[in-house]
C-alpha cells in the first residue's frame, strides 16, 4: 500500500498557523478574529476526517478482511487503532473526544461550543503530527 500523510500534515499546518493568528488578533478586529477562528475549526474538521481515512487504511494491514475495516464506525476504527498501537490508551481517549467534539459542531455553534473546540485544538495538534508519523511506518513498513 503506497500512501503518505502529507494531506494531513498540511491540514495540521493549516490549524496550527489559524490558532497563531487567533493568539495574535487583539480585540478590537472582531472580524478577523471570527475569520480565524472558523479556519481553525474548519482545520480541525479536515484533518480529523482525513486522520481517521488514513487510520482505516492503516488498519487494513491488520485485518484478515479489508472489507471489516470499511464496515467499521469511526469510534470503532478508533478503538482499532488502539488494538494494533497506532494509539495508545490515553490517545485513544481523546481521539475519542476529538471526534465527539467533530460531531457536536454539526449542532451546536454558540460561543460555548467555539471555545471548548479551541481550548481542544493545542493538544489536538499535537495528537495529529503523531498519529501522521505511525500511519507513516506502517504505510513505509508496506512498501
Amino acid at each position: 500500500m503506497s500512501l503518505n500523510v502529507e494531506h494531513l500534515l498540511r491540514t495540521a499546518a493549516t490549524l496550527e498557523q489559524a490558532i497563531t493568528a487567533i493568539r495574535q488578533q487583539d480585540s478590537s478586529n472582531e472580524i478577523l478574529y471570527d475569520l480565524y477562528r472558523n479556519a481553525a475549526i474548519k482545520s480541525f474538521e479536515l484533518s480529523l476526517e482525513t486522520a481517521g481515512k488514513l487510520l482505516r487504511k492503516s488498519l487494513k494491514a491488520y485485518a484478515a478482511s479489508p472489507r471489516s475495516v470499511d464496515a467499521l464506525v469511526f469510534y470503532d476504527v478508533l478503538r482499532h487503532a488502539g488494538k494494533h498501537a497506532l494509539l495508545d490508551a490515553d490517545e485513544v481517549e481523546r481521539w475519542l473526544s476529538y471526534r465527539s467534539n467533530r460531531n457536536n459542531s454539526a449542532h451546536d455553534y454558540g460561543e460555548a461550543f467555539v471555545n471548548e473546540t479551541l481550548a481542544l485544538l493545542p493538544n489536538y495538534l499535537t495528537d495529529v503530527r503523531m498519529l501522521a508519523t505511525r500511519i507513516q511506518a506502517v504505510f513505509d513498513a508496506q512498501a
